[in-house]
């Protein structure tokens, strides 16, 4: 793989001439050290995704309205894991040669491989639990990473109930999850659907996949019994364009109802998703970036969990299957999409 792939600079100089006049007192304020500040942010997935470009585009607005333009006072770097550990620490090892004043890390994946580059440089995480990564005291975080978790894991129960109201036929549920032993699935999220899928009928199936012919073996195989479902559950395999679209294509062949933790999925074709939004969450790590850039520390900024969830529903992709959800349950969703 060509450097060109997993690194890039973002320029901003249009952006600049369009926000400087109505920004101009924090714009100040951000130029005071005389130097432009550097930002390395390393993405989970792959340049082209449009899904990684909306979270980009998030943090570099929520940056600008705080004053930090770049391609002016500030440079941002980027990376991308494409949902693969041995890339993520090549991108990050990357970045951080560039000695960077802040490293922002989006998945589970890159928030690892850049610990693994620095202790030092304070690193911003999104999406996975920064307790994962050896932080015990979530107020007053004592190393270099702080960050904004997505999702509680006991939040993994509710999918399966979530899943079942949504087809009260579902009694077989495949859980769509990483082989990685490291992966936040297998710490986290799975021990809540075993304790919850029991209470109302559900048998669980395991269906870790290491590459998209391992998924499309598993659901296939998993598809042979009727009234089954699927759930997707939180890992950097499962947040790639290329996996999301797989696991949309393969429910609908076998008509399997489909809930994922990333509203990205209904977004693009699949039947729904419930989880706290993933783009706002890299406009809250822009807030963060800008207090470290101006001389805050880490243990200032206290680890923020989510505070609400969206429970997103595609109902043309319902037609797809031949499911007919329920009426109270359409009502109860945050938003449809037809």
């Amino acid at each position: 793989m060509q450097r060109r792939e997993f690194i890039t600079h973002v320029g901003g100089a249009t952006i600049a001439l369009a926000v400087t006049t109505a920004i101009w007192p924090l714009a100040t304020a951000a130029q005071q050290t005389n130097r432009t500040q550097r930002v390395g942010f390393l993405l989970g997935g792959f340049a082209d995704d449009p899904v990684e470009q909306r979270y980009i585009a998030a943090f570099r607005e929520a940056l600008a309205k705080l004053g930090w333009i770049d391609g002016g006072n500030l440079r941002v770097d980027l990376g991308f894991a494409t949902g693969d550990p041995g890339r993520a620490v090549a991108a990050a090892a990357e970045l951080a040669r560039f000695a960077p004043d802040v490293m922002v890390a989006s998945s589970g994946f890159a928030a690892r491989a850049s610990q693994q580059q620095t202790r030092t440089i304070p690193i911003v995480v999104v999406g996975p639990s920064p307790e994962d990564f050896g932080v015990k005291d979530i107020a007053r975080p004592e190393g270099n990473i702080t960050g904004f978790p997505l999702l509680y894991q006991s939040i993994a129960g509710k999918w399966v109930e979530l899943l079942k109201e949504a087809d009260p036929h579902v009694v077989r549920v495949a859980v769509v999850n990483s082989p990685d032993p490291l992966a936040a699935a297998r710490q986290g999220y799975i021990p809540p659907i075993e304790q919850a899928a029991p209470t109302i009928g559900i048998k669980l199936v395991d269906a870790a996949f290491h590459n998209a012919a391992d998924l499309e073996r598993a659901v296939d195989a998993f598809a042979s019994e009727p009234n089954g479902g699927l759930i997707a559950i939180p890992s950097a395999a499962t947040s790639t364009r290329e996996n999301r679209n797989l696991i949309r294509q393969l429910a609908e062949k076998h008509r399997l109802p489909t809930i994922h933790w990333d509203d990205s999925y209904p977004a693009g074709g699949g039947l729904m998703s419930y989880g706290s939004n993933f783009t706002e969450l890299h406009r809250r790590a822009a807030a963060y970036v800008d207090r470290l850039l101006r001389g805050a520390k880490v243990s200032e900024l206290p680890i923020e969990r989510p505070t609400k969830f969206e429970l997103v529903i595609n109902v043309k992709a319902a037609k797809t299957i031949g499911l007919a959800i329920p009426e109270a349950f359409l009502l109860r969703a945050d938003r449809l999409i037809d």
